[in-house]
């Protein structure tokens, strides 16, 4: 198991953010879709979206490709060590005596459990810090929501992922971009630390 296959979700990091709508292919045989017209009181809001496309969400996002980055820093040299020791112990075999060669096998393989171990805890940290990130941005539309639900007097809000079509009239989506991108540009916030949180006694 090494960094890189660990890791290959680095790149798309802030999953939660990608826009969850379906997004069908129209070629030019397609004709464009004729809308009926806006239902009074209904209204969408793609939250995915909002917060994607937000100057926040694209904060969050490149800064979470920078934290998996130095998360693979860290582990990228010693998952090369061991697999250096891996293929020497495994050139060496026939020089060895069978329990010299045993008891190297048993340290590599100690070595490597505790390497797992430290990459999965990585992994989750990755996702927590993610998932942290996403809640702090969905906590900044809230009030937004509500304000552009009370504003066009919707009866009801629903969320986009959930609506294969919806008439644009009844979308809420671009005036919640410009509502975070005025309240919140970025904020600062680290690699969540799992090991540090499990260790930490409870405060009495």
């Amino acid at each position: 198991m090494t960094t890189r296959h660990l890791f290959a979700i680095g790149a798309s990091s802030l999953l939660l953010l990608a826009p969850a709508s379906v997004v069908v292919a129209q070629t030019a045989a397609v004709p464009p879709i004729v809308h009926g017209p806006p239902i009074a009181g209904m209204c969408v809001l793609s939250v995915n979206q909002a917060i994607a496309t937000s100057a926040v969400g694209r904060y969050a996002s490149q800064r979470m490709q920078q934290i998996v980055a130095q998360v693979k820093a860290e582990l990228q040299p010693e998952d090369q060590a061991i697999t250096t020791e891996g293929r020497a112990l495994q050139a060496s075999q026939a020089t060895l005596d069978k329990a010299t060669l045993q008891s190297r096998a048993n340290a590599l393989q100690t070595r490597l459990n505790a390497f797992q171990q430290k990459a999965a805890l990585r992994q989750k940290e990755v996702q927590a810090t993610e998932q942290k990130s996403v809640n702090r941005i969905a906590q900044e539309l809230d009030p937004i929501a509500r304000q552009l639900y009370q504003t066009h007097h919707c009866s009801v809000l629903f969320d986009r992922q959930g609506v294969m079509m919806a008439n644009p009239a009844m979308d809420l989506t671009t005036e919640a971009v410009a509502g975070l991108n005025a309240k919140i540009q970025q904020f600062a916030f680290d690699r969540e630390h799992l090991d540090t949180a499990a260790t930490t006694p409870a405060s009495r």
